[in-house]
């Protein structure tokens, strides 16, 4: 628990005075049965009007003591809550920002959010429940059986038997929940995460009309929660009935051994009130206390699943980076006996022996079958992916010794799926330079053949865009994302498969771009269509994760078969088309 002591101590004074002013409520409800029983006894019995109507105004103060005592605690324990969570939640986001795609696959994006909203929900639930009965509830219990002892010890033994009772009762009820709570959190992330992919691909399942199964999937999904959920909160129901129960057999203990001692004259009848009063006192604070076990050990199972983030280890990091304040500047790329794999304890390499010099400057064209492993090389080049084998350099430095940030400010990345954020078509591009004038960024547009159907726009790089892009076509945000990357003014350029929804003149006049504006950055081209990639300075052709070819287009033509029968094919189509 210690490294939650830094989410307490910006806060601790709320964390102190919310239990201290709690208290006074306590003081007020231990009060108060006895000043009724003054009256009842005294002013009632004596017909002393004066005394009933001092006392009565006792009551009144002690009352408004513990609205000012209970409003004061609440007003603490919420900001105490609120801000313990606030700055956990901010804490788990940046833990999560620096999560490689291997940490992030390892818990799906589903369970992530889980994490962040309803995990530390609970948690802040947890905190403000205690600071509001952690003091409370004890006080009330003991303040209430001191009372009942000093007003008639032969009653008071009650307790003692009865307590014990529904303490064993209690806590066998939070054994059985506790992992049961556990169990709810997990069919919450599973929900969490059919919702997200179901939103996301909304399109592709109206055009493959498979909304009904989608929504199968999702009554499945929304089941299981739904029964964890009964399972959990059927054992919660039960605590209510059981304390009440206990409850009402005390009170009825009370009333009957208590009504005898009125009749053979050893108590005042207002005695009695106010013990019935400290037996509903005793057994309430007890039911707190079981309600905020209760919650607690939901609220340990959220907090075991917040720990887990927090403690992971992130297997991508610049912690030994030797070059950590050299930023790239020439923009050299050498593979060095590349080999990597996915699943590190699987046999088939993804990528396999790959040597390859990439020079300042150069425009290299990468080609080859689906899955070949054309995404998984570039990838390399920013870290996004760590070599299980050799080495990545750019500028002759290995990429593992730069840090994260230069090295990836030295790389512009459009990635084969464009992504655009919900806000204007100015605060996307600025993405790429946060800083930059207006003239650079109609430039990067220009160069991305963006500008032009931005324009056409009636409110222009003011126009909103949906999450995603949802609102332009697939050419448009390919070339929006292109003049991202662009706006970065990047040593290294990679674009991966990003003018497949372009059509070949716009391909062309960006290709333009790489010869004039983009002259002394390298450029690696991923491209489907071998015409995208046939005037680079050398074209890589790959197949099942080795490099089978590498060279100009003209001579691949007659020292790669490969090569041969893929340039063969895409002809032999534009001739039937």
């Amino acid at each position: 628990m210690k490294r939650y002591m830094k989410y307490i101590r910006p806060y601790l004074y709320a964390f102190i005075l919310g239990p201290i002013l709690m208290i006074t409520e306590v003081v007020g409800e231990v009060l108060m049965p006895a000043l009724m029983a003054d009256i009842i006894n005294v002013g009632a019995i004596n017909h002393d009007v004066g005394y009933i109507v001092a006392k009565g105004f006792s009551m009144i103060g002690v009352a408004c003591m513990m609205m000012v005592g209970g409003i004061g605690g609440a007003w603490f324990a919420s900001k105490a809550s609120i801000s313990f969570g606030a700055d956990l939640r901010m804490d788990l986001f940046k833990k999560i920002q620096t999560f490689s795609f291997a940490n992030i696959d390892r818990f799906s994006t589903g369970s992530l959010v889980t994490r962040l909203t309803n995990d530390i929900t609970q948690v802040q639930n947890l905190i403000m429940m205690s600071l509001r009965m952690a003091l409370r509830a004890p006080g009330m219990l003991i303040g209430a059986i001191i009372m009942a002892f000093i007003m008639n010890r032969e009653l008071a033994l009650i307790f003692l038997v009865i307590l014990p009772l529904m303490m064993v009762a209690v806590g066998a009820i939070i054994r059985i929940a506790f992992p049961r709570f556990t169990i709810l959190q997990k069919k919450l992330d599973a929900l969490n995460s059919n919702i997200q992919e179901m939103l996301t691909n909304v399109r592709v399942i109206k055009s493959f009309v498979r909304g009904t199964y989608e929504e199968e999937r999702f009554a499945r999904s929304n089941a299981d929660l739904k029964q964890s959920g009964l399972n959990a909160f059927y054992i919660v129901i039960i605590q209510m009935p059981i304390v009440m129960l206990f409850m009402n057999v005390t009170t009825l203990l009370v009333v009957w051994f208590g009504g005898n001692q009125i009749l053979q004259g050893r108590m005042p009848v207002g005695d009695l009130t106010a013990f019935t009063t400290y037996v509903v006192q005793v057994l309430s604070s007890l039911m707190m206390l079981a309600m905020v076990l209760l919650t607690s050990s939901r609220a340990i199972a959220s907090l075991k699943r917040i720990t887990e983030v927090l403690d992971t280890e992130v297997d991508l990091n610049d912690w030994d980076a030797r070059y950590g304040q050299v930023p790239v500047k020439n923009g050299k790329i050498e593979f060095r006996d590349v080999s990597f794999r996915y699943y590190k304890n699987s046999e088939e390499k993804v990528l396999d022996d790959i040597n390859l010099v990439i020079e300042p400057g150069q425009t290299v064209g990468i080609i080859g079958s689906t899955g070949c492993g054309k995404t998984t090389l570039v990838s390399m080049i920013p870290r996004l992916y760590d070599v299980d084998e050799g080495k990545v350099l750019i500028d002759d430095i290995d990429v593992r010794d730069y840090s994260l940030k230069n090295l990836r400010d030295g790389v512009g990345m459009v990635l084969q799926k464009n992504v655009l954020f919900s806000g204007t078509i100015r605060e996307n591009l600025h993405w790429g330079d946060e800083n930059a004038s207006e003239e650079a960024l109609i430039a990067a547009s220009q160069d991305a053949q963006a500008d032009s159907f931005v324009r056409n726009f009636t409110e222009g790089y003011e126009t909103e865009l949906g999450q995603g892009g949802v609102n332009v076509s697939g050419g448009q945000k390919q070339r929006l994302c292109i003049a991202r990357a662009l706006l970065k003014k990047p040593k290294i350029l990679i674009l991966d498969d990003s003018t497949s929804a372009v059509d070949t003149a716009t391909e062309a006049k960006i290709r333009e771009t790489f010869h004039t504006t983009l002259r002394e950055t390298t450029k690696l081209i991923i491209a489907q269509r071998i015409t995208s990639v046939m005037d680079a300075d050398q074209i890589v052709v790959m197949d099942e994760g080795r490099i089978v070819g590498h060279g100009r287009h003209a001579d691949l033509m007659e020292t790669c078969e490969p090569y041969r029968e893929i340039y063969d094919s895409q002809m032999r189509e534009e001739v039937l088309a």
